[in-house]
């Protein structure tokens, strides 16, 4: 069976780091320990000030002016769909009235057309009565 090799590598490596870090501090680990953590944090602070924009600050800063571009584009369109609604309503309106003054006429048109068959027939029948 092939076994990977990378662990080993990797062991090696840090073995290797470590006994570094123990011969540089005197062969005290505890103080080996605290130099590798130094070390680390020299580094990452030196990666974050190489990386353009990684500042927290930066990050923040950037955070707020997107927050109120997109707040004030959904105000926006907020306000044209308020703006929307209301024309909308009001000829929604405007035309529910109109209907309804279009229909009431229909039907007193309808009324008078009816009553006047009626009248007509009523004196058609009583015409012929009166014989």
């Amino acid at each position: 069976m092939s076994q990977s090799r990378v662990l080993p590598i990797i062991g090696a490596g840090v073995v290797g780091i470590g006994g570094y870090y123990i011969w540089k501090s005197g062969g005290s680990p505890s103080a080996a320990e605290k130099k590798f953590e130094a070390d680390l944090h020299r580094g990452a602070a030196k990666i974050k000030s190489e990386l353009p924009n990684s500042s927290q600050t930066n990050a923040r800063q950037e955070g707020a002016r997107y927050g109120k571009e997109i707040g004030s584009k959904i105000d926006e369109a907020i306000s044209q769909a308020d703006k929307t609604y209301s024309t909308t309503k009001s000829q929604a309106e405007a035309l529910a009235k109109d209907t309804k003054a279009e229909a009431l006429k229909k039907i007193d048109q309808f009324d008078r057309t009816v009553e006047q068959k009626a009248a007509e027939a009523k004196s058609w029948f009583g015409s012929g009565n009166s014989k």
